[in-house]
């Protein structure tokens, strides 16, 4: 059953106040941007979840969060040349027949990776966010909800997650990217040559393009 926006948005304990104090408190630089109150509730409408989730209120709230100088993005109601979370995921105006996506990508990081909530597509497990990593071209279970994982990602979690796959200089480099591009690297980060991020050849790509080059080399690869 297809429920109305106002279904979705007038609940108790809403999510975003309690995500607002966590960024406001982190130690990590967490950029929120904006989006239009249109915006924002078309996304919500089109994934069919209320502000007391943190999904729900990421897509009305903002248009998204960059986390740590940028290097994490974590999707939103869309801005600034990032896609919202119902056009990252291809999802339309909803109706009766309106099925769940078999996985949500909830968000990316400079390197091509990517995270997505299971919905039973992954074959992880139902709820649980999942990365897709670069140098294992497989998606991995991270064993946290979305709400957890966004809380904890903008607290701090993403420097003890990214460590050993950066590089001196990496937050600059961060800064000189647009929102829609990322870095490739060379050798890629799934051969044996390519394991030392900081040895490797670097450079800007949309990430449509590396998203592509890694879904190609990991069905190559038997991913």
């Amino acid at each position: 059953m297809t429920r109305p926006l106002a279904e979705l948005t007038d609940v108790e304990h809403p999510a975003w106040p309690e995500l607002r104090i966590a960024i406001d408190r982190s130690d990590t630089p967490v950029t929120v941007l904006r989006t239009t109150r249109e915006r924002g509730e078309q996304t919500l409408h089109r994934l069919q979840v209320t502000t007391r989730s943190v999904l729900g209120a990421l897509a009305l709230e903002c248009g998204g969060l960059l986390v740590d100088h940028g290097w994490l993005r974590i999707l939103g109601g869309g801005a600034h040349g990032i896609p919202d979370l119902a056009e990252a995921n291809a999802l339309t105006e909803p109706d009766e027949s309106t099925e769940p996506p078999p996985f949500l990508l909830v968000a990316h990081d400079v390197l091509g990776g990517r995270f997505a909530v299971d919905g039973g597509g992954l074959g992880v497990a139902p709820g649980q966010v999942c990365h897709f990593a670069p140098d294992s071209l497989r998606w991995a279970g991270l064993e946290v909800g979305h709400g957890e994982f966004v809380h904890a990602m903008v607290s701090g979690a993403a420097t003890q997650f990214y460590d050993g796959m950066r590089w001196p200089g990496w937050e600059d480099d961060c800064a000189g990217l647009g929102p829609h591009e990322g870095f490739s690297l060379y050798p890629p980060p799934f051969s044996q040559e390519g394991a030392d991020l900081a040895a490797v050849s670097r450079r800007q790509v949309p990430l449509t393009e590396l998203f592509a080059y890694y879904d190609d080399a990991a069905r190559q690869l038997g991913g």
